[in-house]
């Protein structure tokens, strides 16, 4: 079959491999979707630890072609999504649902081979079904609507809180989506530039900030002057992070779901200690894939507008270029195999 390849960091090829095939507890994908993800850049460059040879991917869905175990015969020829979490199931945390806490946690696209590939292997555990009226692509974002819907969680969000989300890319646009589904009010979407902020206006954001052009504090105080409620920063970048904690009201929640890249930052505690903030960490969200589902299928959420870049595998490299530089308009490139 033929899979994206990284032999070593800043080393990657398309290249012929043997398909693999599934032991018990895990099926066999055929990859019909698989967003490039930002993360997925850092892979390539080595920031993030990774098993290298590795073909990464961890958002995708397919249709299952193989399976390891009989018990596992019902998911042949289902369309599905699934989570990328390969656990134990059998610790204290898996069986409170903390997969992630897992003491043997292993990520696909990190740790195993992922789904750059035609075909792909993942956990039966974590499948869920994809139904036919969402198109492979939309199913495929289950992934980034999965970190959205599980930071939201986190931070204890409810209808009628004010929202303000740093960050443009995929996973703060999935943020501003997830927002608007379970009924935040006055969301503002902020970032560097504002290439991807007509795509936040698109979504629904009631107000858009481009750093370049405005002084971000001044504007908040005419749109939440009291403070805003949930603060999320989806960028990991230090001036970022400070400027959402001074966005907070007084007792308000701040959550951290931007890759921070292993920087040490300084940040100035007294914007947290002063004003009783809550600052809680959203890096791993696990298990949302049917909340997401549902969420796109009943019409909640619709993430058309992040689908910018369909592409071969033959065509890599011209996914990976614009991930890195995201020209105006471009939110995802997606392999897709249909």
């Amino acid at each position: 079959m033929k899979a994206v390849v990284i032999e070593k960091p800043h080393v990657i090829s398309l290249k012929e491999v043997p398909i693999p095939e599934p032991e018990k507890g895990f099926v066999r994908i055929k990859v019909m979707a698989a967003p490039i993800c930002a993360t997925d850049l850092e892979v390539v460059e080595g920031n993030i630890a990774a098993n290298y040879p590795l073909i990464p991917g961890h958002e995708w869905s397919g249709i299952v072609d193989a399976v390891g175990a009989k018990e596992d015969e019902h998911w042949l020829g289902k369309r599905v999504v699934g989570s990328s979490d390969v656990v134990c199931l059998t610790c204290e945390e898996c069986r409170s649902g903390n997969w992630r806490y897992c003491k043997d946690f292993e990520e696909i696209g990190f740790k195993r081979n992922g789904a750059y590939a035609e075909y792909t292997l993942m956990p039966s555990y974590g499948l869920v079904e994809l139904p036919d009226s969402l198109s492979f692509a939309h199913g495929a974002m289950c992934e980034p609507l999965g970190v959205a819907l599980g930071t939201l969680e986190k931070t204890g969000a409810k209808a009628g809180d004010t929202c303000f989300i740093m960050g443009s890319g995929s996973i703060g646009l999935c943020m501003l989506a997830a927002a608007k589904a379970i009924g935040l009010r006055k969301i503002v979407v902020c970032a560097a530039s504002a290439r991807r902020l007509s795509v936040a206006k698109k979504l629904g954001a009631w107000e858009v900030i481009s750093l370049e052009q405005e002084d971000v504090l001044e504007k908040m105080k005419e749109i939440h002057p009291k403070g805003t409620d949930i603060v999320i920063d989806a960028t990991g970048i230090e001036e970022s992070i400070s400027l959402c904690l001074k966005l907070a009201r007084k007792g308000g929640t701040v959550a951290l779901a931007g890759y921070g890249r292993g920087k040490i930052m300084k940040i100035r505690i007294d914007d947290i200690h002063i004003n009783n903030l809550k600052v809680v960490g959203a890096g791993n969200n696990w298990n949302q894939h049917k909340k997401a589902i549902h969420m796109m299928e009943d019409g909640m959420v619709n993430l058309e507008e992040l689908l910018t870049n369909p592409i071969k595998l033959e065509e890599y490299e011209k996914g990976l270029e614009l991930a890195r530089t995201r020209p105006e308009g471009f939110v995802k490139a997606v392999f897709c195999h249909e």
